[in-house]
């Protein structure tokens, strides 16, 4: 028969118990331990965070109560998992604000770039002047521009000489220089 549990009841005597699934015991321990361990985790983490993890702690414990055993006490033992689990929240949360600040600063300088404006402005242009271009220009162009392939294999691959390829390029730039001639000077690098 289980003798009753008290106050003064040992930790050690306790965990026994619980290991028997004696839910009362559960309850005595948990209750003896919850306020100190909350208080502990709030020297790492913020309350809610620290109760959390002391309720998951203590959740943990009854669910594997069977298989385990303790080298220390199970006071200790209780102490020392909410310091790894907040440790582990702590470096989670410091990953995370890492992660956010840099996709942020990315973010932030792109867009105070003046140039950012200009760049996507020009893409727009580009990518409609393009498509104004003849077929013929235009796949040309793109298989030069964008996939660097010599006037030689793209004659090959549209089945031309080479100087009708360079004379449908050429084409193709002439009318993007009329057609982009405000921003010719930051094309001069691009075509």
């Amino acid at each position: 028969m289980l003798s009753i549990l008290t106050d003064k009841t040992s930790d050690e005597i306790l965990f026994q118990r619980i290991q028997v699934s004696e839910e009362k015991a559960f309850d005595c321990l948990f209750l003896r331990y919850y306020p100190s361990l909350c208080a502990y985790a709030r020297q790492f983490v913020e309350y809610d965070d620290g109760q959390e993890i002391v309720q998951d702690v203590m959740v943990w414990l009854w669910e594997n109560r069977e298989m385990h055993t303790f080298e220390i006490s199970p006071k200790s033992y209780l102490f020392k998992a909410v310091k790894n689990r907040c440790l582990t929240l702590i470096s989670r949360n410091e990953i995370k604000q890492r992660i956010i600040s840099t996709l942020y600063d990315n973010r932030h300088l792109e867009y105070e770039d003046p140039d950012f404006y200009v760049v996507e402005e020009l893409s727009r242009k580009i990518e409609d002047a393009l498509q104004r271009l003849p077929d013929s220009y235009r796949e040309a162009f793109e298989l030069n521009r964008f996939q660097h392939m010599t006037y030689s294999e793209i004659a090959i691959r549209l089945g031309v000489s080479s100087k009708t390829v360079d004379y449908r390029i050429q084409q193709a730039l002439k009318l993007l220089r009329v057609e982009l001639k405000d921003y010719l000077p930051i094309l001069l690098a691009f075509l």
